[in-house]
C-alpha cells in the first residue's frame, strides 16, 4: 500500500473555501462559499432562461442537448482529470464516468420528445363527448444537491433528464467535488451560449444546500445520506417543495449453489471495492449457499488480494475521497471481528488512511453494524445461507432497499429470485447492470429514499402533469348540470348500474 499524507478536508472562510487532494493533500482550488443571496441570484437567472428554454420546440431543445453532449465528449480527458484530481479515483474510473453520463444523456435527450408529448387518453361511456389528453410540463427550476463519489454521473442522472424535460437546474456539487460541477456548467454555457445559466452551479458547504432548498426551487433532487436527506426534506417541506431522494444502499448478492462462481467472485469484487468501495450500489453484502461458500470465499480472496490500491497508474482504486469515512470503515471492520467475524483478507490493519486495502470478513453476525449499517468503503462479508429462502430474507432484511444482485446457474430462476427483493433494481449474473442502462429507472425505497432516476421516470420525475378535457360536441344528456331532469338522472344511474354489475 501507498503510504502518502492523509486526505484534507475542503476549509473555508467567510466567503470561500479551498478544495485538496484526498490522495496527497495537496491544495487543488479555491472557491466561493455562495450563500443565499447569490443562490437567489442564480435561481432567478436560471428562472428567466428557464422560459426562452420551455418555449423551444422539442427538437430543438434536442439538438442543443446533443451539442452539449459533444462537447462533454470533446472535452473528456479535462473533465475525467477533473473527477480524478478532486475524487482520487483512478483517471480509467473518471473517463468511465464520463462515458456513462454521456450515455444518459443522449438518451434523455433523444427520448424526452417521446415520452414527454402530449398523449391521448380513451374516455368513457358518459364521456364520449370529450377528448382528453396528459401534458407533461416543465416544474421551473430544479434544485440538484449532489456528491461525491461520482459527481458527474450521478447528479446528471437529475440535471440532465431536468433538462430535457424543459427545466432550469441550479447544482449544489458536494464541496469535495466543485470543480466537476463548475466545468459541467461552463461546458453548457459554451454549447448552448443563448441559453447561459439554464445551468448555474453554486459552490459551498451544507449551508449553501440549505439555501438552496430554501431559495424557491419547483423540485430539490438529492442525493446523500439517509440523515441529509430528512434535514434537507424538512426545509423542503416548509414550503411544499417536491423532493427526490438518492440515500445510498447496503447491497446485497445471493449466490446459488448452481452459479457460476468464478464469474460471481469477480463481480463481487469489482462491485464491492471499485472506487475504494464508495458506490451507494456497491456490493457489501453476500449470501452464498452452504455448499459454495467456502469455494467462493477463496476465489474472491484471490482475486481481491491481487488488486493494488495507491495513487500510481496501476492501481485498482484510490483513497476515501470522505477523510472521515475511515473511521466508519475502521469501526465496521473492528466490530465485525470483536463480534465473531472472521477477516479472509485484511482486517482493522489494512485501514492506512487514506486508504483502504481490501476487507474480505465471513461468519459476521447480521446485527453488527458492518451488516446493518452503509460502509461505504471496500469491505465485503461473505456469509453462508441454508437456502434461497434464507438468503432473500436477509437481503430484505436491510433497512436500505436499493440494488442487489443473482448469481444462478439459470436466468429464469434467477430472475425469480430477483422478483422476490425489495431492491429498487437488480442484476442477474452481474453487478450493477442496470446502472449502464439509461432507459431503467433508478432508486430505491425506506432508507434509500424514494422517486426514480433515468429512463422514462426519470424524466416524467421532472414535470408537472396536466390532464385536458375538450368537449367535441353537446351530450345527449348533460350529467354536469343543474337543468338535467331528476328522471334523466335516475335512468342514467340505473343504465350505470346495471352495466358495472356484469363481470
Amino acid at each position: 500500500m501507498t503510504e502518502t499524507a492523509p486526505a484534507a478536508a475542503p476549509r473555508a472562510t467567510a466567503s470561500t473555501f479551498t478544495t485538496y487532494s484526498p490522495a496527497t493533500g495537496e491544495r487543488l482550488a479555491e472557491y466561493p462559499a455562495h450563500g443565499p443571496e447569490d443562490v437567489a441570484r442564480a435561481v432567478a437567472r436560471a428562472r428567466t432562461t428557464q422560459a426562452g428554454w420551455a418555449a423551444l420546440s422539442a427538437s430543438r431543445r434536442r439538438e442543443l442537448l446533443l451539442r452539449w453532449k459533444k462537447a462533454l465528449a470533446d472535452d473528456l480527458d479535462t473533465v475525467a482529470r477533473t473527477i480524478a484530481r478532486e475524487t482520487g479515483k483512478p483517471a480509467g474510473d473518471a473517463a468511465l464516468e464520463v462515458v456513462l453520463t454521456l450515455e444518459h444523456l443522449a438518451w434523455a435527450a433523444r427520448n424526452a420528445p417521446r415520452v414527454l408529448g402530449r398523449r391521448r387518453v380513451r374516455t368513457g361511456l358518459f364521456t364520449v363527448h370529450q377528448r382528453a389528453s396528459l401534458v407533461h410540463r416543465p416544474l421551473g427550476v430544479v434544485g440538484v444537491i449532489g456528491p461525491w463519489n461520482y459527481p458527474l454521473y450521478t447528479p446528471m442522472g437529475s440535471i440532465g433528464y431536468a433538462l430535457a424535460a424543459g427545466n432550469a437546474v441550479v447544482f449544489k456539487p458536494s464541496e469535495l467535488t466543485p470543480g466537476t460541477g463548475v466545468l459541467l456548467a461552463e461546458l453548457f454555457d459554451s454549447a448552448a451560449p443563448e441559453h447561459a445559466g439554464l445551468l448555474a452551479t453554486v459552490t459551498g458547504a451544507a449551508a449553501t444546500g440549505d439555501a438552496l432548498a430554501r431559495s424557491g426551487v419547483d423540485k430539490v433532487a438529492f442525493t446523500g445520506s439517509p440523515g441529509t436527506a430528512r434535514k434537507v426534506m424538512a426545509v423542503c417541506a416548509e414550503t411544499l417543495t417536491p423532493f427526490l431522494a438518492e440515500c445510498g444502499g447496503k447491497d446485497a448478492v445471493i449466490v446459488t449453489a448452481d452459479a457460476d462462481l468464478d464469474a460471481a467472485a469477480d463481480a463481487i469484487v469489482w462491485g464491492a471495492l471499485s472506487n475504494a468501495g464508495q458506490t451507494c450500489a456497491g456490493v457489501e453484502r453476500v449470501y452464498a449457499m452452504r455448499e459454495v461458500h467456502e469455494e467462493l470465499c477463496a476465489r474472491v480472496v484471490d482475486k481481491a488480494a491481487a488488486l493494488r490500491t495507491g495513487a500510481g497508474a496501476d492501481a485498482a482504486y484510490g483513497p476515501m475521497t470522505l477523510p472521515g469515512q475511515v473511521a466508519v470503515v475502521e469501526r465496521h471492520v473492528s466490530g465485525a471481528v470483536a463480534a465473531g467475524g472472521r477477516a479472509l483478507l485484511g482486517g482493522p490493519d489494512a485501514v492506512r488512511a487514506p486508504y483502504v486495502a481490501p476487507v474480505v470478513l465471513t461468519e459476521v453476525p447480521e446485527d453488527a453494524p458492518a451488516m446493518t449499517e452503509e460502509t461505504f468503503g471496500p469491505v465485503v462479508t461473505v456469509n453462508a445461507v441454508a437456502g434461497v429462502d434464507e438468503a432473500v430474507e436477509r437481503a430484505n432484511a436491510s433497512r436500505y432497499a436499493l440494488g442487489a444482485a443473482v448469481f444462478c446457474g439459470s436466468g429464469r430462476t434467477g430472475a425469480a429470485i430477483a422478483a422476490r427483493l425489495r431492491a429498487g433494481a437488480v442484476s442477474v449474473n452481474s453487478v450493477l447492470g442496470f446502472a449502464a442502462v439509461p432507459a431503467l429507472p433508478f432508486g430505491g425505497s425506506k432508507d434509500s429514499g424514494f422517486g426514480r432516476i433515468h429512463g422514462e421516470e426519470g424524466l416524467r420525475a421532472f414535470t408537472s402533469v396536466q390532464s385536458v378535457t375538450v368537449q367535441r360536441f353537446a351530450p345527449a344528456v348533460a350529467l354536469t348540470s343543474f337543468a338535467v331532469p331528476a328522471a334523466t338522472r335516475e335512468r342514467a344511474v340505473r343504465l350505470a348500474r346495471a352495466l358495472h354489475r356484469r363481470r
